[in-house]
């Protein structure tokens, strides 16, 4: 009798087992990813300064996001960051991971170079980038007179103020993109350069019908990645221009974050912060179904 007692045991053990193993990270998406969504959509619909009570205002909220001119306006300086950004980190990403997939001396030491900005604090290259492109002392502007040519606002002009720090944030983050093409080429087989070679195919041909078509997937990775990270653009304008000039640099989450921690309006940042969510999820999901299917 002791027996079937000992199997039942232990049949209810090896049951138990797979949660009591998954409950540390159950507990962590509970209280750090859905206890906050639901707490932030929880303040889109109350007004709360941190200090005061919460008050209950159903939508008015969201009646506010929709009439704020300054919070479209840092929608659109982050769709003219990233109309920049994205197609500038892909070519010059992909350019550099081609060359550096070649048989090339020092191949390893130019990887490693590339990549080193993205282990570099954001904070530490952002200021690095700020005396670079500074108007009166930036080196940049220092080495345009020095050869005759007049200074440019690279930081103070509100027409290219938002491209340059696109500029700067692919140089940030080109090297992580580097590496993923890197290995979406070497998963290519070389039969089939070699199959296009005897076919007479041209260096383009080759990439343009074998190269791309085989690291689709590596091309949708970075155009996402890059997407989201251009979203979330805030350290850069927060440490060079503060949003100026004009607001030209003013980003999104930049914004939201000055409604949260500068005005202490949390309910409204909130508001802006979960209708902000929902937009990049439907952007991504829409480049999704655009790259599938034209690549």
């Amino acid at each position: 009798m002791s027996m079937p007692l000992k199997k039942r045991k232990g049949s209810r053990g090896q049951k138990l087992l797979p949660y009591l193993m998954v409950s540390p990270y159950m507990i962590f998406v509970l209280v750090f990813v859905l206890f906050p969504v639901l707490f932030c959509f929880f303040l889109t619909f109350h007004k709360w300064n941190i200090i005061a009570p919460m008050k209950f205002i159903a939508a008015d909220n969201y009646i506010r996001l929709f009439q704020d001119r300054l919070f479209w306006k840092a929608i659109g300086n982050t769709l003219k960051f990233l109309l920049l950004h994205i197609p500038l980190q892909l070519i010059v990403s992909l350019t550099l991971a081609y060359l550096l997939n070649q048989k090339i001396r020092a191949g390893a030491f130019f990887r490693a170079s590339f990549f080193m900005p993205v282990i570099v604090s954001g904070v530490v290259v952002t200021i690095l980038w700020q005396q670079l492109l500074g108007f009166d002392s930036g080196l940049i502007n220092r080495l345009l007179t020095s050869i005759g040519l007049a200074k440019v606002g690279w930081l103070v002009n509100p027409d290219i103020a938002i491209y340059s720090i696109a500029v700067m944030a692919t140089w940030k983050n080109v090297g992580l993109y580097v590496i993923l093409f890197l290995v979406g080429l070497q998963t290519v087989p070389p039969q089939y350069y070699e199959a296009a070679k005897m076919e007479g195919a041209t260096r383009w041909q080759q990439f343009y019908h074998i190269t791309l078509p085989m690291i689709n997937p590596t091309i949708f990775m970075v155009v996402i990645l890059s997407t989201i990270g251009g979203f979330n653009l805030f350290i850069e304008p927060y440490i060079m221009t503060g949003g100026g000039p004009l607001n030209q640099t003013l980003s999104a989450v930049l914004y939201i974050y000055k409604q949260a921690f500068q005005y202490y309006n949390m309910g409204y940042s909130a508001t802006l912060g979960f209708f902000y969510a929902i937009m990049i999820m439907t952007v991504v999901i829409l480049q999704k179904k655009f790259i599938e299917k034209e690549v």
